[in-house]
Parts: structure tokens; sequence; C-alpha cells
């Protein structure tokens, strides 16, 4: 798991999923927010012309020399939620990323978002 301190450290290193193929570059992490602990991961995909953002969840990542392994399939990843390399996630989009993973959705108890951009 990528603690908080080392975030900045991997921003745009690889990243690659069990099988050691390269999905895109990182781009940002996103931390959950009641724990404040690394949870979710922009990667940079796409031709040099049409760049989008994809998450993908941060459970069970492997960092190694220049990139960072996640536990998913780069065909599950490149099909998951996205946004454009400079927009923000809307907070009602919070809950199709989750689900496009099979993960439970846990948003704050006066309905915060469960993700916040470090």
């Amino acid at each position: 798991m990528i603690r908080a301190a080392d975030i900045r450290e991997w921003r745009n290193h690889d990243v690659v999923d069990p099988k050691q193929r390269r999905i895109g570059m990182l781009e940002a992490v996103y931390v959950d927010t009641v724990t404040d602990e690394p949870a979710m991961a922009t990667v940079r995909t796409g031709l040099p012309t049409r760049h989008r953002l994809v998450f993908v969840p941060l459970d069970d990542a492997v960092l190694g020399p220049g990139y960072v392994k996640v536990s998913y399939d780069r065909g599950q990843v490149r099909k998951a939620p996205s946004i454009g390399t400079d927009d923000v996630l809307p907070a009602e989009r919070e809950v199709e990323i989750f689900r496009h993973y099979d993960l439970t959705y846990r948003p704050g108890a006066g309905g915060e978002r469960q993700l916040a951009r470090r």
C-alpha cells in the first residue's frame, strides 16, 4: 500500500497490472476522507492528443523502481470511469467508480464524499 508520505514520489511513474502490462502514468492519488489513507489513483491513458484519467483502487498496490503495480487487470482499468485531464471528479460519480470495481461505497454520515484528491 502506498503511504500518504509517498504519494508525491510516485506521481508520473508507470502504473502496471499484475502481469506487468503498462496501463499508463500515475497522475494523482485520492485518499479516503475518513482514514486519510490512499484509496484510488488516476492513471493517464490514451493517445497523446486524447488523454483521459481513469480511476483504479490502490488496495494491495505494490511499489517498485519506477512503477506502481495495481491488483487490477489493464482491461478493467481502461474501461473504468474517467474524467478529462483538466476535470475534477464530481461527487455524484464516486459511486460509479466503486461499482465498476465491485467495491462498497461509504460516504460520510452527512453525505460527505468518500474520496479527496491529495
